[in-house]
């Protein structure tokens, strides 16, 4: 893995990573990558891939991610809420009908380059959070205050996956 230098990281509040990094490759040719989740499962450590009937991937595209973490393999079901081209990309995570996250990824021309954003948010609240938790941990292996730490190791993996791919 890289150093953490090559990475811009932000952790305002521990229900939300973000970490940045510079991919010498022009914002659409990224954004059309990562805007085809099907192709997730080449960069993420976690994902293996996605299903959709769809072939493009706009707001209200529904999706099933497929993941796996040692022993553990669970689905997960997804929905874009954004697809700005070029500029912005994402989607929520739910489990039996229980929100979980939200998942999304921001581009910016910058030094000849793009400037890769990627960023998670836990959506466990309310009601729903205590059994949404329970079934992380479950189908996970990852006990709910771990989950941002693992995710920030994740999203630095998978960028530096998409960084190695698009250059």
């Amino acid at each position: 893995m890289k150093s953490s230098a090559a990475f811009g990281a932000s952790m305002n509040h521990p229900a939300r990573v973000e970490e940045k990094i510079l991919v010498m490759a022009s914002a659409e040719f990224v954004y059309r990558a990562v805007s085809n989740v099907r192709r997730m499962g080449e960069w993420s450590p976690e994902c293996l891939g996605a299903w959709s009937w769809s072939r493009q991937f706009e707001p209200g595209t529904w999706f099933i991610g497929w993941n796996r973490k040692r022993l553990w393999c669970w689905f997960t079901s997804c929905t874009v809420v954004r697809a700005e081209y070029a500029r912005d990309f994402a989607f929520t995570v739910s489990t039996f009908g229980m929100p979980v996250a939200l998942w999304g990824y921001r581009f910016e021309d910058q030094d000849g380059g793009c400037l890769v954003t990627e960023y998670w948010e836990d959506l466990r609240t309310g009601r729903s959070a205590p059994a949404a938790k329970l079934l992380g941990l479950v189908f996970t292996g990852t006990p709910p205050k771990r989950r941002p730490a693992v995710n920030r190791e994740g999203i630095r993996a998978t960028l530096a996956r998409l960084k190695a791919a698009m250059e």
